[in-house]
């Protein structure tokens, strides 16, 4: 018999509900509680048969479970994590991690020095297609990586943001929103974020936040990358309708990353490696080869990840400090649209440096 880890999920809202449907999936896996503070979603959650407490406390009081994840709205993340830090459970929060980094410091060194697992949930890391991709990068196929274009575009209908009045406000646009998936990824593939340019545009639906912005970032490796998103433009170029994951979306044939290395590049997530066939030469002919992915679904791998981790077997592939530094990126592109100038993340790197995350690997 397989060793079963009993995870509690925190928030029952959109995110908390994938978590919960996922959980009850796996074998390995006990949902053994959920916590959700509104009466009209406990409704809900009585059909699964676990207990349902109003608050941590509450659940913490009554049962400890092996692990929490905390699918509740960004602003409470800290708090959460923290209350479970102090009880000396495992906890994987969704992205982002925090609403500033500031905040996420304070999560990430209490972890640390609690030695309790922090882990977030920028899922798509576990996801085969990002897993092949990242394996031919270190590999080689491609050689040293010296480009990157990302481009994030999509439509988000107005029904979207009036169903939640904090989706139209300042601080909830495209970019803190969406594009901290993309940036996530680009730090897994290149590593650390040295130097941010970005611009951005205002709401053409004349809402707080922009829905347009784009971004250079210059990373410790050399390689530079450039990315565009956007929540009001119609395309088939993003993560969402290209790579299959979420069945909410519409698919196309489409790819949205392109990485271009001295010696190849390399499309996502079509997985299509291109070179030319004796030596790099545009004069010479140049063709693709595909790459091979399994077909898993990368929230389970996640919590399969997160049940390794809380049993010692494995680092975590996301860590609290990974998170955090793809937030300090998002800042640096807010930041630098703002004043319209270079903003260096190395400076904030040196004013962040905590003691080795034991639970870690940001080249896991």
């Amino acid at each position: 018999m397989p060793e079963i880890t009993r995870l509690a999920v925190v928030g029952y809202g959109l995110v908390g509900k994938r978590h919960v449907e996922t959980l009850i999936r796996i074998p390995q896996i006990e949902l053994a509680a959920i916590v959700e503070p509104h009466d009209a979603a406990r409704e809900q959650v009585l059909r699964h048969g676990v207990p349902c407490y109003a608050s941590l406390s509450d659940m913490f009081a009554k049962d400890g479970p092996d692990g929490v994840i905390l699918a509740t709205p960004t602003p409470l993340h800290v708090e959460q994590g923290l209350e479970c830090v102090a009880n000396g459970c495992p906890v994987l929060v969704e992205k982002p991690i925090a609403v500033t980094s500031a905040e996420a410091s304070r999560l990430v060194e209490a972890a640390e020095q609690a030695r309790v697992p922090l882990l977030v949930g920028h899922h798509r890391r576990h996801n085969p297609l990002i897993r092949a991709a990242k394996a031919a990068i270190d590999e080689g196929r491609i050689g040293a990586i010296r480009s990157v274009q990302a481009t994030c575009w999509f439509y988000k209908p107005d029904s979207y943001f009036d169903a939640a009045a904090w989706r139209k406000l300042h601080g909830a646009g495209p970019v803190s929103v969406n594009l901290v998936h993309d940036v996530d990824l680009l730090r897994h593939f290149c590593g650390d974020v040295e130097r941010v340019r970005a611009v951005a545009r205002p709401s053409i639906r004349k809402y707080e936040n922009e829905d347009l912005a784009a971004a250079i970032l210059e990373f410790a490796s050399g390689a530079v990358a450039t990315l565009s998103v956007s929540d009001s433009v119609v395309s088939p170029w993003s993560w969402e309708l290209t790579a299959r994951e979420n069945p909410a979306y519409p698919a196309t044939n489409q790819s949205c990353y392109l990485i271009g290395g001295s010696e190849g590049a390399l499309s996502i997530p079509d997985l299509r490696v291109w070179k030319h066939e004796a030596q790099p030469d545009w004069w010479s002919p140049i063709s693709a080869t595909s790459l091979l992915a399994e077909a898993h679904d990368p929230l389970t791998a996640q919590a399969l990840h997160f049940c390794e981790v809380i049993r010692g077997a494995t680092v975590c592939l996301v860590s609290g400090k990974e998170g955090l530094k793809s937030l300090q990126v998002i800042e640096a592109i807010e930041k630098a649209s703002e004043i319209g100038e270079p903003v260096s993340l190395v400076e904030q790197e040196q004013a962040f440096a905590p003691a080795k995350d034991m639970f870690s690997s940001a080249t896991a």
